[in-house]
């Protein structure tokens, strides 16, 4: 893998809007991947216009979490139509999907218009909702299932491509997503494209070079329309690494969690009695809290890390500790064979970090705060 960012002799926009050209030039079937965020949603404005110019076709996926803000809703709405003369297909989806649940101990996943549960909001009249829409659908499939088996089915076993707005400077694991020279590539001189399982679809990834200062310099230069969900998040002093528009209850998302308790009461408490955790999430995870807001942890100084993750274990759920149990037996022991040492370190460090006590406590901190 490649640890080094080489600058281009452009900038990241004529980069971004000349991948997106050849995208649509070379493969003849294209969706975009959006969430309502300012990425995709930049994306979005990217590809469909660059789509008008060549007078092409593309479609939409767009995975409603049942738990959104209506400005979300409303803004993913506004560019359908926005978009409508290039958009052949809007997949609208609310169907059943498990996710991760970053609030609870007690209920560590949850599912998204799950047909048992009241559910938070209705879905609109034309989402898909209808489980055998999809061939491969599969009664509470994770998201991530789906969107890999999504990819193949719109390839119509056919040369496809998912365009997706991830960004290498937002994690470790965005970066490696292009960095990493295992991935299969589209040709040598293409390292923003992936293939993705099947053989059929490929993954492009034409905004993987922005810096988020590029993201709001664009929207501000251009006046388009961004979800005006963050500007209520940056009113609400929200850093800007916790403004997620995805999955409600992942572990950045919840930064801006008690934003539902101020603009929509209502929905709030609906929220609450849906998925276990919400109400102590919205309580907790503001910024002033280590380990709930941030994932930072300070051990108590009578214990070693390795005696403050075993009181954490045994402080969890029976189910969630033996789930737990079974990652520190089988994964780190695995991780300290591999690299010769004789037991898992008990200090932080950058290196093998998985393999530390430190980073146990960290994720078993979660059982303390709920």
């Amino acid at each position: 893998m490649s640890v080094y960012k080489i600058p281009l002799d452009q900038n990241v926009l004529e980069a971004a809007e000349e991948r997106i050209t050849w995208t649509l030039t070379t493969l003849p079937r294209i969706c975009v991947s959006f969430s309502g965020g300012k990425d995709s949603g930049l994306m979005l404005h990217l590809t469909a216009g660059i789509a008008r110019k060549l007078k092409k076709k593309i479609c939409v996926l767009f995975i409603d979490w049942e738990v959104q803000f209506s400005c979300t809703i409303d803004y993913v709405q506004s560019l359908r139509e926005q978009y409508s003369d290039v958009i052949e297909h809007f997949y609208w989806v609310a169907l059943p999907l498990t996710t991760q649940n970053s609030l609870s101990q007690y209920q560590p996943e949850w599912q998204c218009w799950d047909p048992n549960a009241e559910w938070v909001r209705q879905p609109p009249a034309d989402a898909i909702t209808d489980p055998a829409y999809f061939p491969f659908y599969q009664p509470g499939m994770t998201f991530e299932q789906f969107v890999r088996d999504f990819a193949e089915w719109f390839s119509e076993k056919r040369p496809a491509a998912m365009l997706i707005g991830i960004r290498a400077d937002e994690s470790y694991n965005r970066f490696v997503a292009i960095a990493s020279l295992s991935k299969q590539r589209f040709a040598d001189d293409k390292p923003w494209t992936t293939a993705a399982q099947g053989g059929h679809t490929w993954y492009i990834y034409p905004m993987y070079d922005w810096k988020t200062a590029d993201i709001w310099t664009w929207f501000a230069k251009t006046k388009q329309p961004c979800n005006p969900l963050y500007n209520l998040m940056y009113q609400a002093n929200v850093p800007l690494r916790y403004m997620r528009i995805c999955e409600p209850f992942g572990p950045e998302q919840r930064q801006g969690l008690w934003l539902y308790h101020v603009i929509e009461p209502e929905r709030w408490a609906a929220m609450c009695a849906r998925v276990s955790g919400v109400r102590s999430g919205g309580i907790y995870a503001g910024q002033d809290n280590h380990f709930y807001g941030h994932r930072k942890i300070l051990k108590p100084e009578h214990h070693s890390w390795q005696s403050y993750a075993m009181l954490l274990l045994d402080s969890m759920p029976e189910q969630s500790a033996e789930h737990y149990r079974n990652k520190i037996a089988v994964y780190p022991a695995n991780g300290i064979k591999k690299k010769g040492m004789e037991n898992i370190p008990q200090t932080p460090g950058r290196r093998y970090r998985l393999q530390r006590y430190p980073l146990m406590a960290t994720y078993l901190q979660g059982a303390i705060e709920q």
